[in-house]
């Protein structure tokens, strides 16, 4: 069993929001059939937004490009499914939510809070949701307020979703764990854009959208290192894992977990893998627990 934020895990792996994370019975499946130590939700914020004209999402060479634009049912139409995830899923289940400004990110925690989520995971880095998520999450004394704000309310763990698309990301971790997030999860998608040659017309409805997959994992890891030297509380890496070597890679950079987003599109149970292959390469390399790889890399220098 492995502990985070005070949370029970069978492994450091976790699905990423967005993916799978529409209905309870879908994260249920990911917990139950892939073997996700927990998993997070689609974000979920304080009324119905339709998102983004399709096409909203696109498989590249080297990952994804998606501009869904945030599209959810409101905190109130989604209790119900929240409620079933938390009543059968073997897996903690962490709401993800986002909000304009600090009182409607209180105002869906608020919300949501009957169902007794695991923990609140709070969206200020989608990159292509105008006056939401990035719009809040580059600014550190919105990011501070925003976390201050949720953590009034809640009596459960809050960790803050980071956006990459920053000059320095170490500040707004340092906003978070001033507002007092639990951890910070470190990366949203990265500002990218795809071109129809023949058309000449972007291919995303919304024409440009958020970069995810393989390409953003050095990126990811460079954050994760940065952010793990300057903050006390955790840091839970997401970006490119895909096997079990990324997540060791990222644990050395300094994650004390990590999420699983893009690789799921082709394999559900990507999360018992990435799992099975952390265990046999501490066994491999005699280290006695996880916590011995964690932030290793910074011993290396």
């Amino acid at each position: 069993m492995y502990t985070l934020t005070g949370l029970k895990l069978k492994n450091p792996t976790i699905l990423a929001a967005g993916v799978l994370g529409t209905t309870g019975a879908s994260l249920c499946r990911v917990a139950r059939e892939g073997g996700a130590g927990a998993v997070v939700t689609k974000s979920i914020g304080p009324t119905p937004k339709t998102g983004h004209h399709n096409p909203s999402m696109v498989r590249l060479d080297c990952g994804f490009l998606n501009a869904m634009g945030l599209p959810n049912p409101s905190y109130p139409s989604f209790l119900q499914e929240l409620e079933f995830a938390k009543n059968n899923s073997p897996a903690p289940v962490v709401a993800s939510i986002f909000g304009g400004n600090p009182s409607e990110f209180a105002e869906v925690a608020q919300g949501l809070l009957p169902a007794k989520p695991d923990a609140f995971e709070l969206n200020v880095s989608c990159p292509h949701a105008e006056g939401y998520g990035a719009a809040i999450g580059s600014n550190p004394c919105l990011v501070e307020a925003v976390t201050a704000a949720v953590k009034d309310v809640v009596n459960v763990p809050v960790w803050v979703k980071l956006t990459p698309n920053v000059a320095d990301i170490t500040c707004i971790g340092n906003a978070a764990e001033a507002g007092g997030a639990d951890a910070v999860v470190a990366i949203n998608t990265l500002k990218g854009m795809a071109i129809d040659i023949e058309s000449g017309y972007p291919v995303l409805g919304n024409r440009s959208g958020g970069l995810s997959g393989k390409a953003v994992k050095p990126v990811a890891v460079k954050c994760v290192y940065d952010l793990y030297t300057a903050l006390e509380i955790p840091v839970i890496g997401v970006g490119g894992v895909s096997s079990w070597e990324d997540a060791v890679e990222m644990m050395m950079a300094g994650a004390t977990a990590v999420q699983v987003g893009s690789a799921v599109y082709d394999r559900v149970d990507i999360f018992s893998e990435i799992g099975a292959g952390i265990e046999a390469f501490l066994e491999r390399k005699g280290y006695s627990n996880i916590n011995k790889i964690i932030g290793l890399a910074h011993e290396m220098v």
